[in-house]
């Protein structure tokens, strides 16, 4: 039972991430090919990944014992999560979009954490400096591509409501539970979106078909197969390995959308995962101090 449960780790944790980055690829495949508008594959979306959450935790059989059932404030943001993630994608790449999001998702984090009264070691300083210059080098005007001002701040924004989620979500007794309430709870902020869902809707049965898989499956499954992957995962682990999606994202658009990579994306690419990964890198080293510290002030 035991060497089974590595490879379970292995195969939930790929499944998991592909499912992450294909949430881009999808989203970019519907909207930049205009097959549906931003506001009806984000309602569709999270409609879809509340009805297969909720399947699911019944499949399973996780009973009203737990009481974990989410929060207004986490639906909130998953609603805006949604809404500026697909709304941004009308004006970015698959690559790019995912590579902002996930700097926008990381750099939110240790923001919060910091006026919370968090420290900030010289290690994660300088991996904040050197993601946040990676964004200033994909914004640079070059031949190669030419980034939406527009797009890119949308996209800060999903990014930034992502952190403020995922932080919310900390110390969850049931993760799972809580994320498929929360899919519930973003449903009625769609009426936010209702001047565009009835100036702008734009339906097609290809690109409603993209979002309800991209809710179902890369979104409600993913989540849920990532929560499994956790069990596996240490938390720096875990931190580490999300630096695939957005190199998994940007392969899924070169490789559906013909959207290439090129090298200002690479140089840009390479900043802010290192950067970010110098930041896992340093945070893990300070906590596994600031825990041997305290045990050896604990009395024996």
């Amino acid at each position: 039972m035991s060497n089974s449960q590595p490879m379970r780790t292995y195969l939930t944790t790929l499944v998991a991430l592909i499912a992450f980055a294909g949430n881009s690829v999808l989203c970019r495949l519907a909207l930049g090919e205009q097959q549906i508008d931003a506001a009806s594959f984000t309602a569709i979306r999270l409609l879809a990944g509340a009805v297969t959450l909720a399947i699911l935790i019944g499949v399973a059989r996780q009973n009203s014992v737990n009481s974990a059932k989410g929060s207004w404030w986490s639906g909130f943001m998953l609603f805006a999560y949604a809404a500026c993630f697909s709304f941004a994608y009308l004006y970015l790449d698959t690559g790019i979009g995912a590579l902002i999001l996930f700097a926008a998702v990381q750099l939110s984090m240790v923001g919060i954490s910091m006026v919370k009264g968090a420290r900030l070691s010289v290690g994660e300083g300088f991996g904040i400096a050197l993601a946040f210059s990676g964004l200033v080098w994909l914004l640079a005007p070059n031949e190669q591509i030419s980034i939406s001002w527009l797009g890119f701040g949308l996209m800060l924004v999903a990014g930034g409501a992502w952190g403020v989620y995922t932080l919310n979500g900390r110390g969850s007794n049931s993760a799972s539970r809580d994320t498929c309430y929360n899919f519930w709870r973003s449903l009625p902020f769609l009426v936010l979106l209702l001047p565009w869902l009835l100036m702008d809707s734009n339906l097609s049965a290809e690109g409603v078909v993209l979002a309800v898989v991209s809710g179902a499956l890369a979104s409600g499954l993913g989540y849920w197969i990532w929560y499994l992957a956790l069990a596996g995962l240490s938390a720096s682990q875990a931190a580490v390995l999300q630096l695939l999606v957005p190199i998994i994202a940007a392969l899924g658009g070169w490789l559906f959308a013909s959207e290439g990579l090129g090298l200002n994306f690479v140089v840009s690419a390479s900043l802010v995962l290192g950067g970010i990964l110098l930041t896992i890198y340093s945070r893990a080293s300070m906590e596994k101090v600031t825990k041997k510290d305290s045990q050896n002030e604990q009395p024996t």
